[in-house]
């Protein structure tokens, strides 16, 4: 998938939701076009890209929770969730279970305590991610909006 700028927020939740989904808040011209034609399935806000791309889903509702149903719907999505929480949040890359000594390095101490397994990493970004509140809070909205 790849969706346009308007839906930064809906990518993110897919992500969450372990699909990959190319987002950015800017193309150059000719990157969505790219980014279609390696086979990425078209997400938009606005009719413009039906005219140039006719298998676009156009995501109607402004609220995300609506937008990660119609996407779910519409792309035919069967959602699981032993996928969730597998890719990066910023650069869509699968994530890798940390090692011992980069959890030592590059996590704070409390996390290692409370959560010392489940921590993952972004080899594109560095970033580290682990079971906390957030991910609590994440939960709970897909649980709320029938995940």
């Amino acid at each position: 998938m790849v969706a346009d700028t308007m839906l930064g927020r809906l990518a993110r939740w897919l992500r969450i939701m372990g699909y990959d989904i190319h987002f950015q808040s800017s193309y150059p011209e000719g990157a969505m076009h790219a980014l279609i034609q390696e086979g990425r399935r078209p997400l938009s806000r606005g009719q413009g890209l039906q005219r140039l791309f006719p298998d676009v889903l156009i995501i109607h509702s402004n609220r995300v929770e609506n937008q990660v149903h119609e996407a779910v719907q519409g792309l035919g999505l069967v959602p699981d969730r032993s996928r969730w929480f597998t890719r990066c949040l910023v650069c869509n890359v699968p994530l890798t279970e940390a090692g011992f000594e980069e959890r030592l390095e590059n996590v704070p101490d409390y996390v290692l305590y409370e959560n010392p397994s489940g921590i993952r990493h972004c080899a594109c970004c560095s970033r580290y991610f682990w079971p906390g509140t957030h991910r609590e809070k994440m939960l709970r909205k897909l649980e709320e909006w029938g995940f």
